[in-house]
């Protein structure tokens, strides 16, 4: 039995600055609609179904431009309502899918590409060598898909926690694809920012090999909003590599059934105004950068 997921917040705080032209949210999902597809059978989680549309009115909100899209958990191996919500809005909205591990043809990545996909989702997240989310794909199967991956331009994204990165890198650098590091590698901040696996995602920034989200902050924090003890490590990640950091919100915040513990939309992009506090350093990390990793068209 899974659990359902509160949904998020509907009444969210404004933000405190205008994002520039071509911001971009480049963390979210969608679900469903679940008469045409369908969450796995086998999940973590249930979430409610959250559409293209919905997605859109979620950065409409934000002032936001444009978004990435990537297939939850809950969804296993369907992609179709990524790809659905591509189709719909090609000029605002990129996506990274999930690939079943059985082995995926030339045809169905091209397809994809042609829908917006530039990327997959790879689920190597553990905690005490525990696996945390049910689905999802392994290093394995990135091994096996890197080259076409890489024939095509597309980097493969990572949900790890930091500390695995120590183990790990030698494998991920041989991949030959850029990383894309999910939410500053989930990194618990009662860790501190020396921890050496945090420490290995910065080196991994520094250089050139890896991106990563300065997203998440809700799931990584020790105190709540307003997340000042996450501050420290989104300061480590873009001192050691602006080029190579993109923000996301992590809508629709699947996996949360306490209500104190929903996160505001609102709040987490006004985080923005204390990590990039200048229109220079916004424009990298909100446009300049998702324009590069995802494709996206002036």
């Amino acid at each position: 039995m899974t659990r359902a997921c509160l949904p998020p917040l509907t009444a969210v705080s404004k933000p405190i600055f205008r994002a520039p032209l071509g911001a971009c949210d480049s963390h979210a999902h969608v679900f469903g609609p679940f008469a045409r597809h369908p969450l796995a059978a086998d999940r973590s989680y249930t979430p409610a179904e959250f559409d293209g549309d919905a997605f859109i009115q979620h950065l409409d909100h934000l002032g936001l431009s444009r978004g990435v899209l990537v297939t939850g958990s809950a969804s296993g191996t369907d992609n179709g309502s990524v790809i659905e919500a591509l189709q719909r809005f090609p000029d605002r909205l990129r996506g990274v899918v999930v690939p079943s591990a059985d082995g995926v043809t030339d045809a169905q990545l091209d397809a994809w590409h042609a829908a917006g996909v530039r990327g997959v989702r790879a689920n190597l997240y553990r905690v005490d060598g525990q696996a945390v989310y049910r689905n999802g794909i392994g290093l394995e199967v990135l091994e096996a898909l890197a080259p076409r991956l890489a024939a095509r331009g597309w980097h493969a994204q990572i949900w790890i926690h930091a500390p695995d990165l120590l183990e790990l890198t030698p494998r991920l650098r041989k991949l030959g694809v850029p990383l894309v590091v999910d939410h500053m590698g989930r990194m618990a901040t009662s860790r501190g920012v020396n921890d050496a696996g945090f420490q290995q995602l910065c080196a991994l920034l520094a250089d050139g090999v890896a991106w990563t989200k300065i997203s998440g902050a809700d799931r990584n924090t020790g105190t709540g909003a307003p997340y000042s003890d996450v501050d420290p490590f989104a300061a480590a990640v873009l001192a050691a590599n602006p080029g190579r950091v993109v923000w996301g919100s992590d809508w629709p915040h699947i996996n949360y059934f306490e209500a104190h513990r929903v996160p505001d939309d609102g709040t987490l992009f006004n985080l923005l105004a204390r990590w990039l506090p200048d229109e220079k350093s916004r424009q990298q990390v909100l446009v300049d950068n998702p324009a590069q990793l995802y494709g996206f068209q002036p």
